[in-house]
C-alpha cells in the first residue's frame, strides 16, 4: 500500500532548510472512513520523518471510536507532560493550566505529535502546542472542520486506494500462497472490498488460506454476502457497508468454534487481553483456545501484540460485540461474562498472595470447575500479571456494575486495591473502589463494606486526600467494632495512626499505634503487632524522641529479618537511616538507606524506592557527595510525580534545594524550595510547608532579607501549635535566623 500522494503531501509540510524555518502548517488532519489506513499512514510517515523532529515524537491513541471510554484531553495531557519529564506532582489539575504548561514545555522544541483516532475537536485542541516548529498529525474518521477554520489545519482525506494499489496489495498478501490470479479478477475483488486496506487484507488472507478455491468462487461468495448486507443496510455509507460486508464474509467463513470465540471476545471489557481470559470466555481447553486465536489472527480479525496477548481493531471489536448480542442468547452471554469475571477474581486473588501476602484473603472458596486459575511461580510473575491486567480489572468492575452483578463489583474493586501492582498510581484506583463500596452496601455485604472503607482510607491518605481518608477510616473502625472483628479493628486503628502521623498529630498517632499493637497481640497477630511498633518508631522519630524510636525500630528490624518480611525490613531500615543521620552518623545512614532501596528494587516497587531515596539523598548530602545527592533527590521527585504523590514529590524537590544550598548555590536552590512550598501549601500540610519555607528563606536571605523574614514569619506561625521536641527546636532555630536577617536587613 503506497499512498504515494498522501506521503508527498505530508512531506510538503516540512521546510526545505533541514528544520530551521517554521513549518508551513502546524496541524495536519488525516481524515477518512474506517479501515482506510489512517493510522498506518501516520505512523509510517512519522518513522520516515523522525530526522526532522530532533526533540522527539509524542503519540497517543485517543480511542475516539472505540466501544469503551475514549481518552479525554486532560488524560492525554498528563501522559504527554510526564513523557516530557514533568513530575506528575507539578502538573496542574485544571485542564487549561495543564494545557498552558504543555505549550510552554514545547516552546522552542521541534517535535512531532501524533493524535490517533480523534473523534472531536475538543479531544484535540488542548493538545495543540501552538508552536510553528512542532507538527501535530491527527487521524480521524471525521473532517474536524474546526481545526481547519480556527487552527489552519491541512486536511488529507484518504479515500479508497487506487485500483492499481489495491490490486498490488492483494497480490502482495497472496503471493506464494496460491496460483497467480488474474488482475481483472483481483480488481473486482478489490472493488467489493471498497478498495479499503483493512478489508483488502482480510479478503486477501482468506484467498491465501484457500489456495484451491478459485478466485471466481471467492468473488461470488463475497458478492452474495454483499447482496445480503445491502438488503439489511441503509446504503447511506457505502464504504462502511463494504467493510462490514468483508467482516461478515470472513466471519461466516470461520469454523463454528472460531466464530463463537470471535463474538465472545467482543464481551471482553478491555481493548487488549490474554490467552487465559480468552479461555475463560470460550470455556474450551487452553490449547484449543490458542488454536482458535491463531485462526483469528491469521484471518486478520485479531492482532497478536505479544506472546499470548491480543487486541482488536476498534471496528472489529464493535463488530464482534454486535455478533455476540445477535447470536448468543442472553443467558449464554451472561454465563460467558461470569466466567471471565470469575477468572479475573480468582487470578487477582492468587496474585495477591504473592504481591501482598499479609492481606486478608477474600474467602472465595474453590473456583468453579471451568475457571483455570493461574499458578504464579513467584513474585515476579505476580507483578507482571498485575501490571498487564490492572486496566482490565478496572474495566471489569464497570462491566459488572452495568450488568447489576454487585458481588463481582465489590470483589473486583477490593482486588483492584489488594492485588494492585507495586507501582500502581493510587489516585487512578479510588473511583473504582468507591464503585465497589456502593455495591457492597447495596448487597448488604458488611464485611466487603468494611474492607473497602479501610482501603479507601489508606488510598486517600496516599493520594493526599486527608479529610476523605479520615472519614473512610472512622467509618471502617465503627463498622469493624459493630461486626466484632478485632483484627479488622486493629487494622483501622493502625491506619488512623498513619493518618495522624501524616498530619503531625503525633500524640494521637502514638495512641492509635499502641492500641492497634495491643489488639493484634490479643488476637495473636505477632507480625502485625510489630508493624504497628515500627509505625510507632516512625512517629517517635518525627517527634525527636530518638532513643525510644531507635529501640522500637531495632526490635522491628530484628523480628522482620527473622520472618523475611522484605517490605517491613526496608521500612525499619529507612527509620534507622534517619536516626543515624540525626546522631551524626552519615555513613551508617547511607548504608541502611541503600539496603532499603535494594529491597525496593527487588520488589519492583517504585513507591518504596522513591520514598527511601529521600533518606539516601539526605545521607549523601551530609557526606558532601553532592552530585549523587542531587541525583537521588531528583529521582525521588520524578518517581513520586509519576505515582501522583504530590507530597513526597515536594519532599524530593526540597531535598534538591537543600543540596544546592549545601553546595553554596542558593540561587539554584530557590526554585526547588518554592515548588515544595507551593505543593505543601496546596495540600494543607503545615509542617512540611514550614520546612520548605525555612529552606526558601535561607535561599533568599542574602539577596532579599525582607523576603526571608516574611517566609520565616509564616513558617513560625504554621508550627506554633506543635509542642514536640523536634518542633520546638525547629521553631527556636527559625526565630534566631529571623532575628539575624531582620537586623541585617536594617
Amino acid at each position: 500500500m503506497d499512498r504515494t500522494d498522501a506521503l508527498e503531501r505530508l512531506d510538503a509540510i516540512l521546510p526545505s532548510d533541514g528544520g530551521k524555518d517554521p513549518l508551513i502548517v502546524s496541524v495536519c488532519v488525516i481524515a477518512g472512513t474506517a479501515g482506510a489506513g489512517k493510522t498506518s499512514l501516520a505512523l509510517r510517515w512519522a518513522h520516515q520523518a523522525k530526522g526532522w523532529f530532533p526533540d522527539g515524537q509524542l503519540y497517543v491513541n485517543l480511542r475516539g471510536y472505540d466501544p469503551g471510554e475514549p481518552v479525554a484531553a486532560h488524560e492525554a495531557l498528563h501522559r504527554f507532560l510526564t513523557a516530557l519529564g514533568t513530575p506528575a506532582a507539578t502538573i496542574p489539575a485544571d485542564p487549561d493550566a495543564a494545557a498552558a504548561l504543555y505549550r510552554s514545555m514545547l516552546s522552542g522544541r521541534r517535535m512531532l505529535v501524533v493524535l490517533d483516532n480523534a473523534a472531536t475537536v475538543a479531544q484535540v485542541r488542548p493538545l495543540l502546542p501552538g508552536n510553528s516548529h512542532c507538527l501535530v498529525v491527527v487521524t480521524s474518521r471525521g473532517r474536524l472542520s474546526g481545526l481547519s477554520i480556527r487552527d489552519g489545519a491541512e486536511r488529507i482525506t484518504l479515500g479508497t486506494l487506487p485500483e492499481t494499489e489495491a490490486v498490488a496489495l492483494l497480490h502482495a498478501v497472496t503471493a506464494g500462497h496460491r496460483p497467480a490470479d488474474d488482475s481483472r479478477n483481483l480488481a473486482e475483488l478489490a472493488q467489493l472490498c471498497a478498495r479499503l486496506p483493512l478489508a483488502l487484507r482480510i479478503a486477501a488472507e482468506r484467498a491465501a488460506t484457500h489456495p484451491h478455491m478459485g478466485i471466481d468462487e471467492l468473488i461470488e461468495d463475497l458478492r452474495d454476502e454483499s447482496a445480503l448486507w445491502d438488503a439489511l443496510s441503509t446504503g447511506d455509507e457505502v464504504e462502511a457497508d463494504a467493510v462490514r460486508t468483508v467482516f461478515a464474509w470472513s466471519y461466516r467463513a470461520l469454523s463454528a468454534d472460531a466464530a463463537r470465540l470471535f463474538r465472545l471476545l467482543g464481551l471482553h471489557p478491555g481493548p487488549e487481553f490474554g490467552l487465559a481470559a480468552a479461555t475463560a470466555l470460550s470455556a474450551l481447553p487452553i490449547r484449543r483456545t490458542r488454536q482458535l486465536l491463531d485462526v483469528l489472527v491469521g484471518a486478520h480479525l485479531l492482532e497478536q501484540t505479544a506472546l499470548d496477548r491480543y487486541e482488536f481493531h476498534d471496528l472489529l471489536r464493535a463488530y464482534a460485540a454486535e455478533q455476540a448480542k445477535a447470536e448468543e442468547p442472553p443467558r449464554a452471554r451472561l454465563a460467558a461474562l461470569r466466567r471471565l469475571l470469575d477468572w479475573y477474581v480468582y487470578a487477582a486473588d492468587a496474585a495477591m498472595t504473592l504481591l501482598w501476602p499479609h492481606h486478608k484473603r477474600l474467602g472465595l472458596g474453590q473456583p468453579p470447575p471451568d475457571v483455570n486459575v493461574p499458578g504464579f511461580v513467584d513474585y515476579e510473575q505476580a507483578v507482571d500479571w498485575a501490571e498487564r491486567e490492572q486496566a482490565n480489572v478496572v474495566a471489569a468492575v464497570r462491566v459488572a456494575e452495568r450488568e447489576g452483578l454487585d458481588r463481582y463489583v465489590s470483589w473486583l474493586a477490593d482486588l483492584v486495591w489488594s492485588a494492585r501492582a507495586p507501582s500502581a498510581v493510587i489516585p487512578d484506583l479510588l473511583p473504582v473502589m468507591e464503585q465497589g463500596l456502593r455495591a457492597a452496601r447495596r448487597s448488604g455485604d458488611r464485611e466487603a463494606e468494611a474492607r473497602l472503607l479501610e482501603a479507601l482510607g489508606l488510598g486517600n491518605r496516599m493520594a493526599n486526600r486527608l479529610s476523605a481518608s479520615r472519614e473512610f477510616l472512622d467509618a471502617a473502625l465503627t463498622l469493624r467494632r459493630e461486626l466484632g472483628d478485632r483484627r479488622g479493628e486493629a487494622a483501622a486503628l493502625n491506619a488512623l495512626g498513619l493518618l495522624d502521623a501524616r498530619t503531625r498529630r503525633l500524640d494521637a498517632a502514638d495512641g492509635h499505634f499502641l492500641r492497634a499493637g495491643a489488639v493484634y497481640r490479643e488476637v495473636d497477630e505477632g507480625r502485625l503487632e510489630i508493624v504497628a511498633l515500627s509505625n510507632l518508631a516512625a512517629s517517635r522519630l518525627q517527634a525527636g524522641r530518638l532513643d525510644e524510636a531507635a529501640r522500637d525500630a531495632r526490635r522491628a528490624l530484628e523480628f522482620h529479618r527473622e520472618a523475611g518480611n522484605k517490605r517491613s525490613i526496608g521500612n525499619a531500615l529507612r527509620i534507622l537511616s534517619a536516626l543515624h543521620l540525626d546522631r551524626g552518623e552519615p555513613l551508617e545512614a547511607l548504608r541502611t538507606a541503600d539496603e532499603a532501596i535494594a529491597i525496593a528494587l527487588e520488589l519492583r516497587n517504585t513507591t518504596l524506592e522513591g520514598y527511601w531515596l529521600l533518606a539516601r539523598a539526605d545521607a549523601l548530602r551530609a557526606l558532601r557527595r553532592f552530585g549523587e545527592a542531587l541525583e537521588a533527590g531528583q529521582r525521588s521527585a520524578v518517581l513520586h510525580g509519576r505515582l501522583g504523590d504530590t507530597s513526597r514529590a515536594a519532599m524530593g524537590w526540597h531535598g534538591v534545594g537543600e543540596t544546592y544550598q549545601a553546595m553554596g548555590r542558593p540561587a539554584d536552590a530557590e526554585p526547588f524550595h518554592r515548588m515544595a512550598v507551593e505543593a505543601h501549601h496546596a495540600l494543607g500540610e503545615t509542617w512540611h510547608a514550614a520546612v520548605a519555607l525555612d529552606g526558601l528563606a535561607r535561599a533568599v536571605q542574602e539577596d532579599h532579607p525582607a523576603q526571608a523574614v516574611a517566609h520565616w514569619d509564616e513558617a513560625i506561625g504554621l508550627i506554633a501549635e506543635y509542642r514536640d521536641d523536634r518542633a520546638v527546636a525547629f521553631r527556636d532555630r527559625m526565630i534566631r535566623a529571623r532575628q539575624q536577617a531582620s537586623h541585617g536587613g536594617v
